[in-house]
């Protein structure tokens, strides 16, 4: 989701309003080259978040979120096509939920963030949703689709992706870290996601249009 439906990085924008900007965005560029562990980082970041407001939440949602180009288009024309669409987050699932409805997702899935008292603890649920669960939910969506990996288009910016775009049957690169590019099938570096729609052929008047 972040940096690929979305061109922000939700953490990061969170942090913002917390003061520790730098320094979480700092630990999400690492982790999204591939230079430290998902899930440590992830515990790291939000620690960093513990008593802020949750309310911020709904701050950052309005005034920082918005889908990337041609994200609208590429889920719902596949999804009218007959295609399941999933969006499978290392984010927060206070997010994932909103943007894949507004994207025309049928399912998300993603981290829950933990609150009480209308504060931020500092703490995610585990377990942690990272690289091996974002292939294993491209796997068991498969599997409820009577299909294997190789019928599965999965998009991806960072290392976390990494394992579901090598396993999926089209894995691609969108505005990518080097590290899933070099071993994506395809890579997007300046066009929307709506480039996918034609990569797969489909005609223009085949396109849903917003």
């Amino acid at each position: 989701m972040d940096s690929t439906m979305i061109p922000v990085e939700c953490i990061d924008e969170i942090a913002d309003f917390a003061g520790v900007k730098p320094q979480v965005a700092a630990i999400t560029e690492r982790a999204m080259q591939g230079e430290l562990d998902f899930e440590g980082a992830l515990r790291a970041r939000v620690k960093l978040l513990e008593g802020l407001e949750e309310a911020v939440l709904a701050r950052v949602h309005a005034e920082r979120v918005s889908l990337n180009p041609g994200a609208a288009a590429l889920v719902r024309t596949m999804r009218a096509a007959g295609a399941h669409t999933l969006l499978v987050s290392g984010g927060f699932t206070y997010f994932a939920t909103r943007v894949a409805a507004e994207a025309g997702f049928a399912e998300a899935r993603a981290n829950v963030l933990l609150a009480r008292d209308g504060r931020l603890t500092g703490h995610v649920a585990e377990p942690i949703l990272g690289r091996e669960a974002k292939l294993a939910a491209l796997r068991e969506a498969a599997a409820a689709m009577g299909v294997g990996p190789e019928a599965v288009l999965a998009v991806g910016d960072g290392a976390n992706d990494l394992a579901m775009v090598e396993a999926a049957g089209l894995g691609v690169a969108y505005h990518p870290k080097p590290a899933l590019a070099e071993r994506a099938d395809a890579v997007i570096r300046h066009s929307g996601l709506d480039a996918l729609l034609a990569l797969q052929g489909y005609a223009e008047d085949e396109i849903a249009g917003f």
